[in-house]
């Protein structure tokens, strides 16, 4: 059975940072594409980045380049999110994603092409 456990969130100060961490299981990570999205409160869930099977192609959203790194160790099976410099606006719970349709070398932050999904670990910045 494929699953998706995130970890890694809490509380954490404005310009604070945090490295979310998704680990796999039921599954062979490195024939999937993972991403991860977000959804604040009262707000739709956003893709935030994604990287390729291989790892070598990522993608972000404009609101977090230059503040977020995504990367993959395939060999642990796990995904990670490092999230620098927060800011309030990125309170939200977060949640990776696995597209296995994908090439192997491109990814997209669409949640349509993912279908399987974790429950989420949340994460409040705040002072």
């Amino acid at each position: 059975q494929l699953q998706l456990v995130e970890s890694g969130g809490g509380l954490v100060q404005p310009g604070g940072s945090l490295r979310l961490s998704c680990a796999a299981s039921g599954f062979t990570l490195d024939d999937y594409v993972m991403g991860w999205f977000r959804q604040a409160p009262g707000k739709e869930r956003e893709g935030v980045a994604c990287i390729s099977k291989s790892g070598g192609f990522q993608v972000y959203e404009d609101f977090v380049k230059g503040r977020i790194t995504i990367s993959r160790d395939n060999a642990k099976n796990t995904v990670y999110l490092q999230m620098n410099s927060l800011e309030p606006e990125d309170t939200a719970v977060y949640y990776c994603a696995a597209a296995e349709h994908l090439d192997r070398d491109y990814c997209e932050i669409t949640r349509g092409v993912y279908d399987n999904w974790g429950q989420g670990t949340r994460v409040t910045v705040s002072s």
